[in-house]
C-alpha cells in the first residue's frame, strides 16, 4: 500500500510579515519624497511618525498570528500600502493649500486610520467563526436600512453637494451607508444560502435564457426598490448602484444563472434612465460625463482629465505637480491625483494592488467550505471591484461621475472604517478555508496504515 505522509500547512505569516515591512518603507519612502520636492527637507518628527505605522502594522500582524494563523497573508500588506499611500497624497495636497499639520485634512485621516484599524483588530478578536453572523441574517438587514434612512431624520442629515447621505451629530459626520453595505452583504449571503434552491428553479425559456418563475422574482425587485429608493430620497447614484449591483452579483454566485444578470442589468438601466427624467442632479452628471469640456458647467471631471494627461507615462513625480487645482483632490479625484504626479504606470500599479485584494477574496470564496462564508466573500470582494469600477470608471470617462470614494486610499473616515472591517471580515473566512481539516480515518487499521495529506488553500 503507498503511503502517502502528512506535512503541517505553511501559515505564511512570515511572508506576511516581510511583505508588510516592505509596504511601510515604500509609504514612508513617499513621504520623504513628497517633503523634499515641496520644501526641500526630510519631514519633522520623521521617526516618530515611522513608528508609529510600524505599531500599527506589526500589531494587526502579531494579531493575525495568535488569532486567525491561516488568514490570507497578502491582504493585510496590500490594504496597509493603499493606507498609506492615501496618507501621503492627502499631506501632499495638505502643503499645497498651505494648510499645516494642526489644521490639514492627514492628521484626522491618520486618527481614523488608527482608529479603522483598532476595529478591525476587534473584528477578528471577537469573531472567531464567520459562521455565527448567519444567525443575524435578519437583523443585518435592519441594521442595514435604518442606517440607510438615517440621513433623512430632521436634525442629524446632511445635504452635501446635492446628495443627502450623511448625519452629523456637531461636528461629527459620518455616511452610515459605507457600513450599510457590510451588512447588506452577510444578508444577501445568509438569505440566499437559504432560498438558493428554489431560485434555481427551471423556469420558462426565452430568447436562449432559461429566466426564474414569477414568483422567485420578489428579491430582485424588492433590492431594486431598494435601490431606487436610496436614489430618489437620498440623490446617491453610486450607494444606489452599489447596493443593487451587490446583491445580483451575490445571486448570480449563489444560483449560477446568467438570467439574474439579464433581469438586473435591465433593471438597473430602467431605473437609470427615470432617474435621469426626474433628478436635475443626475442630468448634470450624465451632461459632465459626455462634454466635460463644455462652457457654463463645472470644469471638475475636465481638470481631473488634464491632470493626467499631464502625468503622462511616468508622471511628474510626487510633490512636483498641481493636484490641488482639481476639486475634491484628495477624496472623489483622488486617482486623477495619482495618476498626475505618479503617471500612468503608477495608476496600474495601485489598480493591480485592488486587483488582488479582489482575487484573493474570490479565492478565500472558492476555499472556504460552508456556503455562507461562499457568498459573503464573493459578496464583499465584488463589492470592492465594484466601487473602484465605479470611481476609476467615473473619473475617467467610462462612466458619469456617481460621488463613491476609492477604498483606503480617499479622503473619509466612514470609509476607511468600513473598507479597513471588512478585509478584516475577508481575513477571518481565509483563516478558515486554509486551515486544514483534520480527517476522521474509518477504523483503526486505516489510521495506522496511511495518513492523508492535507493541502491548503494558499
Amino acid at each position: 500500500m503507498t503511503t502517502v505522509s502528512s506535512h503541517p500547512p505553511r501559515t505564511r505569516r512570515n511572508v506576511e510579515l516581510v511583505l508588510l515591512l516592505l509596504a511601510v518603507g515604500i509609504v514612508v519612502l513617499a513621504y520623504v519624497n513628497v517633503s523634499l520636492a515641496v520644501s526641500g527637507s526630510v519631514p519633522p518628527g520623521l521617526t516618530t511618525q515611522v513608528a508609529g505605522l510600524l505599531v500599527l502594522a506589526v500589531g494587526f500582524h502579531l494579531l493575525l498570528r495568535w488569532k486567525a494563523a491561516y488568514a490570507d497573508p497578502l491582504l493585510l500588506p496590500i490594504v496597509t500600502l493603499l493606507n498609506g499611500l492615501g496618507l501621503v497624497m492627502i499631506h501632499r495636497l495638505d502643503l499645497a493649500h498651505g494648510r499645516s499639520l494642526g489644521q490639514g485634512l492627514a492628521l484626522k485621516q491618520l486618527i481614523w486610520s488608527a482608529l479603522s484599524v483598532a476595529i478591525a483588530a476587534a473584528v477578528i478578536w471577537f469573531l472567531r467563526d464567520h459562521r455565527v453572523l448567519r444567525r443575524y441574517t435578519f437583523t443585518a438587514a435592519v441594521a442595514a436600512f435604518v442606517l440607510l434612512i438615517m440621513p433623512l431624520v430632521p436634525g442629524i442629515g446632511r445635504s452635501v453637494y446635492g446628495s443627502r447621505i450623511w448625519i452629523g451629530l456637531g461636528p461629527f459626520t459620518f455616511q452610515p451607508g459605507e457600513v450599510a453595505k457590510i451588512l447588506l452583504a452577510i444578508f444577501f449571503a445568509g438569505y440566499l444560502v437559504q432560498t438558493r434552491d428554489a431560485l434555481s428553479l427551471a423556469g420558462r425559456k426565452v430568447l436562449g435564457l432559461t429566466l426564474p418563475r414569477g414568483r422567485d422574482l420578489g428579491p430582485i425587485l424588492l433590492a431594486w426598490v431598494m435601490s431606487l429608493g436610496v436614489l430618489v430620497f437620498e440623490t446617491d447614484l453610486g450607494s444606489s448602484l452599489l447596493l443593487f449591483g451587490l446583491f445580483v452579483a451575490v445571486l448570480y454566485v449563489a444560483t449560477e444563472r446568467v438570467s439574474w444578470i439579464a433581469i438586473g442589468m435591465t433593471l438597473f438601466c430602467a431605473g437609470a434612465y427615470v432617474a435621469y427624467l426626474i433628478f436635475g442632479h443626475v442630468q448634470e452628471r450624465v451632461q459632465l460625463w459626455l462634454d466635460p469640456f463644455a462652457p457654463g458647467q463645472s470644469d471638475q471631471v475636465a481638470k481631473g482629465l488634464m491632470g493626467m494627461a499631464a502625468g503622462g507615462l511616468l508622471g511628474t513625480g510626487l510633490g512636483r505637480g498641481r493636484p490641488d487645482l482639481t476639486y475634491f483632490a484628495e477624496s472623489d479625484f483622488i486617482v486623477p491625483s495619482f495618476g498626475e504626479e505618479l503617471g500612468l504606470i503608477g495608476v496600474f500599479a495601485l489598480l493591480i494592488c485592488y486587483v488582488l485584494i479582489v482575487e484573493r477574496g474570490m479565492r478565500t470564496a472558492i476555499g472556504v467550505r460552508d456556503g455562507f462564508g461562499k457568498l459573503l466573500a464573493a459578496g464583499l470582494a465584488f463589492s470592492v471591484a465594484l466601487q473602484c469600477f465605479v470611481v476609476v470608471g467615473g473619473v475617467t470617462r467610462v462612466i458619469p461621475l456617481t460621488g463613491l470614494t476609492m477604498p483606503f486610499l480617499s479622503y473619509g473616515g466612514s470609509s476607511l472604517l468600513a473598507n479597513w472591517s471588512l478585509v478584516a471580515l475577508l481575513l477571518r473566512i481565509s483563516d478558515r478555508a486554509r486551515r486544514p481539516v483534520a480527517e476522521v480515518p474509518e477504523g483503526p487499521s486505516a489510521a495506522a496504515e496511511a495518513r492523508t495529506e492535507v493541502v491548503p488553500i494558499r
